[in-house]
């Protein structure tokens, strides 16, 4: 059995610990109720530009561009959006079981990543990462978006990935985040399925131009908005992880006090007995 010493020293360690989830609960909490708001933001705005690329493609019919493109599929191209820091529950290992069933076994899966975690994990086990970014998992901004559209944008045009799927977490409540994968590129056959407007559109100076423009503002946008259900998703798994960690501290610390108040009640006990013993053998 521990000595009294001992238990009082765990409890002192395990209140030290709780001291620092709390303060990390309420750290996450507070960037948390920041990030959910961008995110909800960025929400209209994203549906919106899907809503128009659709229509506009569906009317273009004649123009070309190369991320309309549909091409034989040799090599696919995923970007994965985790986080850089731990501490966040099942956030990332979710993420990654998102991934892997549309990876395992394929020779033409190449992976971008984002955040240390995803980089790690697919690293040690031998997957193609052709690039990796981190540091802003939890506080992306625009230009972020911008540069990742820009080099998947590149990827495609070149012919390095036929295909690209995004791969994100999206953001329902702090208890509730789902991984997600929707296909990026090419965008050729978006809205299809859907309730589309018949819309005759007069391009000036040319559908090629207004695709041109569009396209790329189109990819940003997603991208951004991904980024920020991830980064929304990411801190409110770490505020429900701490939190629960918190309770947990609490429910051994005092599992813990009571198991010291029995130790230090037996050690009263026997002291009093050794003392009256001693008594009647003077006697």
């Amino acid at each position: 059995m521990a000595s009294a010493r001992d238990i009082r020293r765990r409890i002192r360690s395990v209140k030290n610990i709780q001291q620092i989830t709390k303060a990390m609960k309420m750290v996450a909490a507070a960037r948390l109720r920041r990030a959910q708001e961008r995110a909800i933001a960025s929400k209209p705005y994203t549906g919106k530009i899907r809503e128009v690329l659709a229509s506009v493609a569906a009317n273009a019919r004649d123009a070309s561009h190369p991320l309309l493109e549909v091409r034989e599929v040799k090599q696919v191209g995923y970007l994965v959006l985790s986080a850089d820091k731990g501490l966040a529950g099942a956030y990332s290992s979710n993420l990654i079981k998102e991934v892997l069933p549309l990876i395992r076994g394929k020779d033409n899966a190449r992976l971008v990543t984002v955040g240390r975690k995803a980089r790690d994990y697919f690293k040690r086990r031998g997957y193609t990462i052709d690039d990796e970014y981190t540091g802003f998992s939890e506080k992306p901004a625009y230009q972020d978006a911008v540069m990742l559209a820009e080099l998947m944008a590149n990827k495609f045009a070149a012919g390095d990935y036929d295909e690209i799927y995004l791969t994100y977490t999206h953001f329902y409540s702090p208890i509730n985040q789902k991984p997600t994968t929707i296909k990026l590129l090419p965008v050729a056959g978006m809205g299809e399925g859907e309730d589309t407007p018949q819309t005759e559109y007069i391009f000036e100076p040319s559908a090629n131009e207004v695709l041109s423009l569009l396209l790329p503002r189109y990819l940003e946008t997603v991208i951004y908005g991904a980024l920020l259900q991830s980064a929304a998703s990411e801190l409110g798994a770490r505020m429900t992880a701490m939190g629960s960690a918190t309770d947990n501290a609490q429910e051994l610390i005092s599992k813990l006090t009571l198991n010291y108040n029995k130790v230090r009640q037996a050690t009263i006990t026997r002291e009093i007995s050794e003392i009256v013993g001693g008594a009647e053998a003077l006697k």
